[in-house]
């Protein structure tokens, strides 16, 4: 889904591939990025630890708000998204909760651009570099993705009942998460 983020003058695609085989993970990156041809900012993430298109949204709106008022931990835009969608201080603490595996299956993409051109571009192209076409269903919640977005983001079962309304467990977690990922900037 794209989408305007009009007071930081960029748009956001965020969107999901399902059976990815990514092995090494740097090199994966490596290879996906290096088909690049437009000026895009592109982060990888394990679909099975994002709770929802509205997380990565989240994620990339309180890194430009880091970056915007010069509070970012990370020189990249994209690395400094991957740090807000784990709400981990840490590259590497934030790779190792929502960055992509030798094991990861399913992946979601998040592009960040200028322009709604490079930034559909810049999703053509991941989608080539991956060999896949896009499935937005990688990132719905499903029962098992809900036990590990539950344990990664420390969320327990008094939280989820204090926080649901109306008995929606699901919509429970993403807020679990979304404000874990706004938290981040309180703890800089």
């Amino acid at each position: 889904m794209l989408k305007r983020l009009e007071e930081f003058g960029k748009f956001v695609e965020i969107s999901g591939f399902r059976r990815v085989h990514v092995g090494d993970a740097r090199a994966f990156v490596e290879a996906v990025c290096q088909g690049l041809h437009v000026r895009v900012e592109v982060q990888f993430f394990d679909a099975d630890l994002i709770a929802s298109w509205s997380h990565l949204y989240f994620a990339a709106l309180n890194a430009l708000t880091a970056i915007q008022t010069k509070r970012a931990l990370s020189k990249s835009l994209a690395v400094e998204t991957a740090l807000y969608a784990s709400a981990q201080r840490q590259i590497k603490k934030a790779l190792d909760v929502v960055g992509v595996k030798p094991e990861t299956k399913n992946v979601a993409v998040l592009v960040l651009g200028d322009s709604e051109g490079s930034v559909e571009a810049g999703l053509l192209q991941v989608a080539k570099g991956l060999g896949a076409i896009p499935d937005d269903s990688v990132l719905d919640l499903t029962p098992p993705k809900t036990g590990r977005i539950r344990n990664a983001f420390d969320v327990s079962e008094t939280e989820l009942k204090t926080v649901s309304s109306h008995g929606d467990v699901a919509q429970a977690l993403v807020d679990a998460v979304v404000e874990r990922v706004a938290l981040l900037s309180t703890r800089l």
